[in-house]
């Protein structure tokens, strides 16, 4: 009797055992399976037509089309036509004059606005052709590489400095962009000390559609582009420069 009742709890107690065993392996199988999804996990943010990142490492798609609106006398993706009006008629009400220079620019324009300056290079420098194209694309995007293909970036300037150089930052217009666009959408897309980031010098005359949310983000931040799309991927952004 004795030896049955031995048997009976070594019985019951090899049971539970496994048991444990059992749940502690479903628990470890959760948890991992968890793990991996979370660090699968895609932003859905990033296949917005908002987040488009255009570099010398991520090239327009060949079907890319869209749309376009006129807005003084340049071609823009027509969804931020609203926006870019937008902050263009408040800024003049605060007596700040905004002047757009440069919109949508299909591959073609880029590539003869790319080959200009390759020859500008090359006549200066006396560099070779592989030499002059890295110079020139710090400057002026690669065919394909540059955001006024995708109508989202407008390149501002007002009246009384229509320079593109560096000097604009220190206009009225400039310091009111900087500060306010974010309010219509627009960040800074080319920032200084990010050049090694962006792949392009410092240009306080572009500004990219990115949508209001994003943008308030992006420039409060003071980060660019690259890095907040790397942020949500979970990567760092990679070196352009």
């Amino acid at each position: 009797m004795t030896k049955k009742i031995l048997a009976f709890i070594c019985s019951c107690s090899l049971a539970l055992l496994c048991a444990c065993g059992s749940d502690a392996g479903d628990v470890s199988s959760t948890q991992a399976a968890a793990s991996t999804q979370a660090a699968t996990t895609v932003s859905p943010k990033l296949s917005s037509w908002e987040l488009i990142l255009v570099n010398a490492q991520n090239w327009m798609p060949e079907d890319y089309q869209i749309e376009t609106a006129s807005i003084q006398g340049y071609k823009i993706d027509a969804r931020i036509y609203d926006a870019a009006s937008e902050m263009i008629a408040d800024a003049e009400a605060q007596g700040i004059s905004l002047l757009v220079c440069s919109g949508y620019r299909s591959v073609d324009k880029q590539t003869q606005l790319f080959e200009n300056k390759v020859q500008r290079v090359i006549s200066e420098f006396g560099y070779g052709r592989e030499k002059a194209e890295q110079v020139a694309a710090s400057e002026v995007a690669r065919p394909g590489t540059s955001e006024h293909n995708t109508g989202l970036a407008m390149d501002i300037v007002t009246p009384s400095y229509q320079g593109l150089n560096d000097g604009y930052a220190n206009t009225d217009a400039a310091k009111w962009l900087k500060e306010n666009a974010a309010d219509y959408g627009f960040i800074l897309r080319f920032p200084k000390e990010k050049e090694a980031l962006t792949g392009v010098i410092f240009e306080p005359w572009h500004y990219r559609y990115v949508g209001i949310e994003t943008a308030k983000e992006i420039m409060s931040r003071g980060i660019c582009l690259e890095e907040y799309v790397a942020e949500l991927k979970g990567e760092q952004a990679p070196t352009l420069q």
